[in-house]
């Protein structure tokens, strides 16, 4: 398995990266084919955050921790990652064997979706807290003065079933994955319900074009 490491925020450190190494390779005994891992480890306002993802075929894994102590946040971080591919495990074996590329996958290889994650001033995170669930805040978090953009990711939109997009959700710790569906080609979003947790299921529907 390749594996890359990077450090932010404080200096490197050779203890650390066996550390890592170690506790990522780890998922070598539930997977015939893990790729490649990335292993990010940050300092932000003295707590130590792990983020680790590895690549096994089609399937991405995330795990992501905080604590006092980052080698508790790797431990935590492969922790999240292990209970998925306890889960899994047969399910993602299988998939390996029947991976097939779908007709559209050049198309879709250029469709990408930027996920932002901001961090709320304490008023709004007030707001939030009292609103009812199926009320939002008055306006988007992007456009209330005060809020920082504290990561931004890019997603790639990949054809796959609902079932399959449920399973690579879970398989990144995430509470919501976004999808092609395979039938009906139309971007979708899946993710998990507050209240229940249940799966619920968003289609985008492209807009029709002027004849």
């Amino acid at each position: 398995m390749q594996l890359n490491i990077t450090f932010r925020q404080f200096g490197s450190s050779d203890a650390l990266k066996e550390y890592a190494k170690e506790k990522v390779e780890r998922v070598n005994k539930y997977l015939d084919r893990a790729g490649e891992a990335h292993v990010v480890l940050s300092l932000e306002r003295h707590l130590h955050h792990a983020e680790i993802t590895i690549h096994s075929g089609s399937w991405v894994l995330r795990g992501r921790e905080k604590s006092e102590d980052m080698y508790a946040s790797i431990d935590l971080a492969m922790d999240k990652i292990e209970a998925q591919l306890r889960k899994y495990k047969e399910k993602i074996k299988n998939h390996h064997g029947r991976e097939r590329v779908h007709h559209r996958q050049g198309l879709v290889n250029n469709l990408k979706v930027r996920h932002k994650v901001f961090e709320l001033p304490e008023e709004l995170l007030d707001e939030a807290a009292e609103a009812p669930a199926a009320q939002p805040l008055s306006a988007p978090a992007a456009a209330q003065p005060g809020t920082r953009i504290v990561r931004t990711s890019e997603i790639t939109v990949k054809p796959m079933s609902v079932d399959e997009a449920v399973m690579q959700m879970n398989l990144m710790n995430q509470d919501f994955y976004v999808f092609q569906h395979e039938s009906t080609h139309e971007v979708c979003v899946v993710y998990r319900r507050k209240d229940d947790g249940q799966y619920g299921l968003i289609g985008v529907h492209a807009p029709p074009t002027a004849g």
